[in-house]
């Protein structure tokens, strides 16, 4: 099983980005993904979720109508829109794959990617 992040990069506060999770390895769709990210200094954090069938969506207060989550499972890939971007949101972010579970929870998740770099500047 594989996890690979893609779509950070360094982008003003404001603009957008979207980021992909690429899933390979897994024997069916009948797994969760969420998006965690850590700031440097800072405990990681959950993000965002997303179901297998693409619904169970939860969000974090403090991307609640900036951040989009979705998947496209005939592409194994979830992707995190995320909109008017602010520096706060800089950190790496990585999605997970859990079968159970809480989606906020980090030890819900058995499979991590490598994170990808998203830098917001002013």
């Amino acid at each position: 099983v594989q996890l690979q992040a893609s779509g950070g990069g360094l982008v003003q506060a404001g603009g957008s980005q979207r980021l992909s999770c690429a899933a390979s390895g897994f024997t069916d769709d009948d797994y969760a993904i969420g998006w965690f990210r850590q700031a440097p200094g800072k405990e990681r954090e959950f993000v965002s979720a997303i179901g297998w069938s693409g619904g169970s969506i939860v969000y974090a207060d403090s991307v609640k109508g900036r951040f989009t989550v979705s998947r496209d499972n005939a592409k194994n890939t979830v992707y995190l829109q995320i909109n008017s971007l602010k520096l706060e949101d800089s950190a790496v972010y990585y999605c997970a794959a859990r079968f159970y579970g809480n989606g906020w929870l980090e030890a819900s998740y058995a499979f991590w990617g490598q994170g990808t770099q998203v830098t917001v500047s002013s």
